[in-house]
């Protein structure tokens, strides 16, 4: 058995942008929840999807935005986006399928609690997470924790995560701190690009294993140098950086195996389709709950 846990605000997002514009029956906009509709019984369709969960930023705003002021929010998303997300929630509530909106926490927390949970359990074959997050890559577990990028249709198991970021999936929060997360808010450590940190990391994994001794690391001397200058002149910083990197594996889910099966739709979907001003996706449903 799979389980495939849902990056919904990813969901929702590449909806906004990649669906058409459409007006609910209260002529609101609603076209983004009505592309992650589809999304979602695209998904439903393959006859491997048969436990699922989704997880929602039922607000931008997390925890991290106290420990970091930096920290990315909802200032200057676009409302027409925001407003959609308690829509697409009861949308996909109403799909049959268990959903998490997260207040404290964010959605990767969630997701990244639920890996851990479940890959206890042997009956459980494979995990797919079914975003394109950075973050979510440091839950990567050999071939039975893998990330899906649905969009492009790219698996990206732990070699992969190698071969994409030159290190393993235990340093991928490092490996953001040194570089930084522009779709997070924080900067990283001035210097620290991508080719040289992944050949720090590479070597010496976590940054607290760093030597000070620049002719250990496997740079230039003259690079080396300065990477570590940088790196000591923004030491806690850069472990700041990475406690925002590293995901939450301890959000309350109260939701066990049996919960995440997917039943079928709920009878209510057709109201809800009805609200959104599309009448037409119920009739392609053939698997409804009683």
């Amino acid at each position: 058995m799979k389980i495939h846990l849902v990056d919904g605000t990813y969901e929702l997002f590449r909806a906004h942008f990649g669906a058409p514009p459409k007006k609910s029956k209260s002529g609101h906009e609603v076209g983004a929840t009505l592309g992650m509709i589809r999304s979602m019984l695209l998904l439903l369709s393959d006859p491997e999807v048969s436990h699922v969960a989704v997880a929602f930023d039922h607000v931008i705003e997390s925890f991290r935005n106290k420990m970091y002021a930096g920290y990315k929010s909802s200032e200057g998303v676009d409302p027409v986006i925001l407003n959609q997300f308690p829509v697409a929630e009861a949308a996909i509530k109403a799909l049959g399928l268990v959903t998490w909106p997260m207040v404290k926490y964010e959605a990767d927390d969630a997701i990244a609690t639920a890996v851990a949970k479940f890959k206890k359990v042997k009956s459980v074959e494979q995990i797919v997470i079914c975003s394109v997050d950075k973050d979510l890559t440091q839950m990567v577990d050999g071939d039975r924790v893998i990330c899906w990028d649905r969009r492009r249709e790219i698996l990206l198991n732990e070699k992969g995560v190698v071969e994409k970021f030159g290190v393993s999936p235990e340093s991928i929060p490092d490996f953001l701190a040194l570089v930084g997360d522009s779709a997070d808010g924080y900067p990283g450590i001035q210097g620290w690009g991508e080719k040289s940190t992944s050949a720090v990391l590479a070597k010496y994994k976590h940054i607290e294993a760093i030597p000070k001794d620049p002719n250990k690391i496997p740079l230039g001397l003259g690079r080396a140098t300065t990477l570590l200058e940088n790196l000591q002149s923004n030491y806690k910083d850069a472990l700041l950086f990475r406690e925002l990197s590293t995901l939450r594996t301890d959000v309350p889910l109260k939701e066990t195996l049996a919960d995440l099966k997917w039943q079928g739709v709920y009878p209510r979907f057709k109201k809800v389709c009805e609200d959104l001003g599309n009448q037409s996706i119920p009739e392609r449903i053939s698997k409804w709950r009683k």
